[in-house]
């Protein structure tokens, strides 16, 4: 059984508070501008449930350099606000005064420094209770429970649909594009890239050591890969124009299909491991339920040695959930493990979280098997680095 010391794991489903940390980097002269739009953005985000507390920051050797810290109760509570089309529309007056950006999100471990006189506590906690109820135990939260174990890894996705009738052709084009360079900088380095496809969606996974918006950054500057974007461009169902900046940020924003849990053993994996992703379609409002019901699954199933699983990640934006898997042997080999509800009722759980119009919802032994293969995605290309192969 692996311990919880050599597994590699990553989640927002902890339950422990969150603290973001945005940097940023003023055009000259922008100064005003950012205070106003400011204000207006955090009177917006205070009444966003969840939300706990801000602060805004100035830096005192370069006036241009800013930082904003926000509390909230949980992950799961600031991804739904972050990833949402609100929050989209929100930010973008933010765009004509800054320069660069940089958002970074942590668990929160444990709080040190001094304490409150017991009488000073409950006072405050009196009045925080009488003013708001239940402000005084969201205040408190809830610490990340112990440090998880990493591996340098930032992994994140993107996911657009192209239009129908169209699949074939992208799919060989996104097969056949040249890879960019791995080493972005001393710092930094492209891992593995897994594209997928299902029906007219396209997910895009990357693996990224060091820097994910470098990484990032540094791939839309390679000449092979801004071919293939164009080439591509055609066929999305979403117009989007690269060379305007206000319309390349609103694409990969919206295309943005962040990594809410992952777990792997620890160790080198197996040489006869396979990838592989399945996509889940969420009724509407359920996608944040559905991927912790399949993390939760992933975190038993890499504990248990006879389980063909060695690492899980879940994808997951407003209703869109793709998990990817790397196993030992066919997919299909325990069906039930491999959607994700081996065990109890869990395939009536997910039954009650999918879009059933869309896919039908699956409880039987032999209904679990045909959603398993209409869920598996098709693996268009799946690249690593020279020293990960």
């Amino acid at each position: 059984m692996t311990t919880l010391s050599e597994r590699i794991s990553q989640s927002a489903f902890d339950g422990s508070r969150l603290r973001v940390v945005l940097l940023l980097d003023l055009y000259d002269g922008a100064q005003n501008q950012f205070l106003e739009v400011y204000e207006h953005l955090q009177k917006q985000v205070s009444s966003v449930p969840g939300h706990i507390s801000d602060e805004l920051c100035q830096s005192i050797e370069n006036p241009s350099q800013w930082l904003i810290t926000s509390e909230w109760e949980s992950a799961p509570r600031f991804l739904a606000w972050v990833n949402s089309e609100e929050h989209v529309a929100s930010v973008q007056p933010l765009h004509g005064c800054v320069r660069d950006t940089r958002s970074l999100r942590f668990s929160v471990l444990r709080e040190t420094g001094k304490s409150p006189s017991p009488d000073s506590a409950a006072l405050t906690g009196a009045l925080a209770s009488s003013a708001f109820p239940g402000a005084a135990d969201r205040a408190r939260g809830r610490l990340q429970a112990a440090p998880r174990r990493g591996d340098g890894v930032v992994r994140h996705a993107l996911t657009f649909t192209v239009k129908p009738g169209s699949e074939p052709v992208v799919a060989e084009l996104l097969a056949g594009y040249a890879s960019p360079q791995a080493q972005v900088d001393e710092s930094t380095r492209l891992r593995r890239t897994s594209l997928f496809m299902h029906g007219n969606r396209v997910v895009r996974a990357v693996e990224v050591e060091g820097d994910l918006l470098a990484a990032l950054r540094h791939v839309a500057r390679q000449p092979g890969v801004r071919a293939l974007e164009e080439a591509i461009n055609p066929y999305l169902e979403q117009d989007r124009d690269l060379s305007d900046p206000g319309s390349a940020r609103m694409f990969f924003t919206r295309a943005a299909l962040p990594a809410v849990h992952h777990v792997a053993a620890g160790g080198r994996a197996p040489a006869d491991v396979r990838r592989h992703a399945l996509f889940y379609p969420a009724k509407d409002g359920c996608g944040m339920a559905l991927a912790r019901l399949l993390a939760g699954q992933d975190e038993a199933a890499v504990d248990d040695p006879t389980s063909p699983i060695v690492g899980s990640t879940v994808f997951q934006r407003d209703d869109i959930v793709v998990r990817l898997l790397d196993l030992r042997g066919p997919l299909d080999a325990r069906p039930a493990l491999a959607l994700g509800v081996e065990g109890g009722h869990k395939a009536a759980v997910l039954a009650r979280l999918l879009d059933s119009a869309k896919d039908g919802v699956p409880t039987t032994d032999q209904e679990i098997s045909r959603f398993l293969a209409r869920s598996e995605m098709r693996l268009i290309t799946d690249r690593r680095t020279p020293a990960q192969a």
